[in-house]
């Protein structure tokens, strides 16, 4: 108890939406934080999970327009605001801690729903060995070991590999992103064959990412696959 009050000295524990310096004991998030965040709330799209604007839609635009082979998404929050400038914070600025609470807040949405799917492992979406070497870390991974944690379900970190360092996203649009990651991963070199996989991620924008992931492990024997990400965004259609 001493080391881990040094601990929090020497490195304070901060918020990680607004990453003001939390006093001790308190909860992860500003009480404040968290009444700004938007959740994904219903209706949402079937495949995808991203909100619907109507109640008469069953699939959003982007879903209607490039079907997904995954068997659905869960998606915690919207990616904008608050939540967007912490996963930035979480990727780029080294604050590894704050997988911790992305893993909390899948499970306190979504935690009874996967338990029932029977999982047998979890699969966090790789990074290219040399981004891996520049960031010191697969940001995907982080939250999956915090979901083991939660969930009882292991994790399977080399179960798939980024062969193909691909152009940044974030600058493409759902077609072109789709071409960028279709041949990126192949499946690691693994003793254990799984059936039914969760994939993890940070941010869901297009879904080329994880389609592309769900379409190699189909193609090598996994039967379902389902993704769960920490935040996703409006789509492009």
């Amino acid at each position: 108890m001493i080391g881990e009050n040094v601990v929090n000295l020497i490195y304070p524990k901060r918020c990680p939406l607004c990453g003001s310096v939390r006093p001790y004991g308190d909860q992860w998030v500003c009480g404040k934080c968290m009444k700004n965040v938007k959740w994904i709330r219903d209706p949402v799209c079937m495949c995808c999970g991203k909100s619907l604007e109507g109640d008469e839609q069953e699939y959003c635009r982007d879903c209607q327009g490039i079907p997904k082979h995954f068997a659905k998404g869960f998606p915690v929050f919207r990616y904008e605001g608050a939540i967007k400038e912490s996963l930035y914070d979480f990727k780029y600025g080294n604050q590894r801690e704050y997988a911790k609470f992305y893993a909390d807040c899948i499970v306190s949405k979504y935690g009874r729903e996967l338990k029932r799917l029977v999982l047998n492992g979890i699969v966090p979406v790789p990074v290219h060995k040399k981004k891996r070497r520049m960031r010191g870390y697969n940001q995907a991974e982080l939250i999956a070991n915090e979901l083991e944690m939660l969930l009882g379900i292991p994790v399977y970190p080399d179960y798939l590999v980024r062969v193909i360092e691909t152009n940044p996203q974030k600058e493409l649009n759902d077609k072109e992103r789709m071409k960028n990651t279709k041949r990126a991963f192949k499946i690691g070199e693994n003793d254990v064959k799984l059936e039914k996989v969760l994939l993890v991620d940070d941010i869901y924008t297009s879904g080329a990412t994880i389609e592309a992931c769900t379409n190699e492990l189909l193609q090598t024997g996994v039967k379902e696959v389902y993704y769960t990400s920490v935040a996703i965004g409006r789509g492009y259609s």
